[in-house]
């Protein structure tokens, strides 16, 4: 998705446009360099094994790299009962509905998971006459899409069970 600029104080606004600058045009991805990390780490001791000595990446050097806040609670876990979670006990899809403008297409969703595509498709290019409304839609897409992008999800549970709930907040 294209990092529109009348999105960037959404992004600025929810801590995330350190993260969001983080492409092909702002960030340079060194293959090699990777590669010998990759090479390098050691699954059991989550740890580099390096000519100088072990080395560990932690929580704080990633926010400092990556200019992210982490402060407050975290988000983890699988959310599987959206409706234990919804204000009011309202359905999930009314919800997804409200932030996102509308509800993908059928073939577009397996149980409570979007598929990624829907979103790329559908926000991909923000249109020059967009409301402030339809900004703040195609705000919250982006982020979604970032942080789909960029975290690394857990086997126990596939990114869509909670990320409309965890990621998105109220409009």
């Amino acid at each position: 998705m294209l990092m529109h600029e009348r999105i960037i104080p959404y992004l600025e606004r929810a801590g995330l446009y350190h993260l969001a600058r983080l492409n092909s045009q702002w960030f340079w991805l060194d293959k090699p360099l990777v590669s010998a990390f990759v090479e390098r780490w050691r699954l059991e001791t989550h740890t580099f094994h390096m000519p100088f000595g072990e080395c560990t990446v932690t929580l704080q050097d990633v926010a400092f790299q990556l200019g992210l806040p982490v402060d407050g609670e975290a988000v983890s876990g699988c959310l599987g009962e959206f409706e234990k979670y919804m204000e009011g006990g309202r359905p999930a899809w009314e919800w997804f509905e409200e932030l996102f403008g509308e509800q993908p297409p059928p073939n577009k969703v397996k149980q409570m998971t979007v598929h990624f595509t829907w979103f790329h498709e559908r926000f991909r290019v923000l249109p020059p006459d967009a409301t402030k409304e339809t900004v703040r839609i195609y705000a919250r897409a982006y982020i979604m899409m970032l942080l789909l992008n960029s975290v690394i999800w857990g086997q126990e549970c596939e990114p869509g069970t909670y990320m409309v709930v965890a990621i998105c907040g109220k409009p």
